[in-house]
């Protein structure tokens, strides 16, 4: 809900949800709408997610993962089964939270990666990354932008095209190398100040997908990645964000498009429910002229036919 109304306020997402007798779709338009009254103030500093107050942190490329590992609150070993108390206490259950503290910094496990040469490092090469919110996205786009698209994106459309790519249409073979749950600081840096200021945190999701290895004979083999981080615990939601994001990496590992998760126009364009519940739903509006041209060129058509057809 937050992800893709791109704002972070549970209790405001509470409401729209609620507004919206439980339709997410509109939820996230109302939050939208939300969004564009709000002042600007300022930009914040990069997120250091590798200073995350975590949560949960899991691993299923290491086992023994510097820091450690912690299942921290899930369904994945929960029973699937209704529990019908529910509806006589009206309580909803919580998952339950591990007592388990990891240390406030935890190093990516792709730093660790990077520094044995396995994977390439991710460097910043110091230019303002695009804003879809203000700017029309043009294609090809740069990763600032598709990521930014993509955590915008409908999580059902990004699921889909992240099972996509295990079922043969764009193989990367993919390891979930870490994802992580916690709370991260915001800060800011007043230019009249000229240092930072720590606002608040975050809840976020992170995953890092180790995809299959590379070799453009240029540089030694190694690992690829695919990168997913999204507002609250969506782990779902920024599994199937890194799956897309690596499959879209086709022009920076010279690779051929083969299937439509690679497809970046195709993906980007039509990733956003917002937009895509906008157009389908404007076919309820009247178009009483446009079917009625349509229904008089088929008149015509069936009577040059049965002319033909006479003879």
């Amino acid at each position: 809900m937050m992800t893709e109304g791109g704002i972070y306020d549970p209790a405001l997402a509470a409401l729209a949800i609620k507004q919206a007798s439980g339709d997410l779709v509109e939820a996230i338009f109302l939050l939208r709408a939300y969004r564009t009254t709000l002042p600007r103030l300022a930009q914040s500093t990069p997120l250091d997610t590798g200073n995350m107050r975590i949560e949960r942190r899991i691993s299923a490329v290491y086992k023994d993962l510097p820091g450690g590992q912690v299942l921290g609150p899930t369904y994945d070993y929960s029973h699937r089964l209704l529990d019908f108390t529910l509806m006589a206490n009206g309580e909803t259950p919580l998952p339950p939270r591990s007592e388990q503290a990891l240390p406030e910094h935890c190093p990516h496990m792709f730093s660790m990666m990077s520094d044995e040469g396995l994977a390439e490092r991710e460097s910043d090469d110091g230019s303002e990354p695009t804003d879809i919110t203000r700017e029309p996205m043009g294609f090809p786009a740069s990763r600032a932008a598709r990521l930014q698209q993509l955590v915008r994106g409908d999580e059902g459309f990004l699921l889909s095209l992240g099972y996509s790519t295990q079922r043969g249409y764009g193989r990367t073979h993919p390891f979930a190398g870490e994802i992580r749950t916690g709370y991260v600081s915001v800060s800011v840096c007043p230019e009249e100040l000229g240092f930072e200021l720590e606002i608040g945190e975050m809840l976020l999701t992170e995953c890092e997908m180790v995809n299959g290895f590379t070799h453009d004979g240029e540089s030694a083999p190694h690992f690829t990645r695919g990168y997913g981080l999204v507002f609250g615990r969506a782990e779902r939601k920024a599994m199937s964000m890194a799956l897309v994001d690596r499959a879209l990496q086709t022009r920076e590992h010279n690779e051929r498009i083969t299937s439509p998760a690679q497809d970046e126009e195709f993906v980007l364009s039509h990733a956003d429910n917002v937009e895509a519940a906008g157009f389908v739903s404007h076919l309820k509006l009247p178009h009483y002229v446009d079917f009625q041209a349509e229904l008089e060129l088929l008149k015509r058509l069936r009577q040059d036919y049965q002319e033909q057809q006479n003879g």
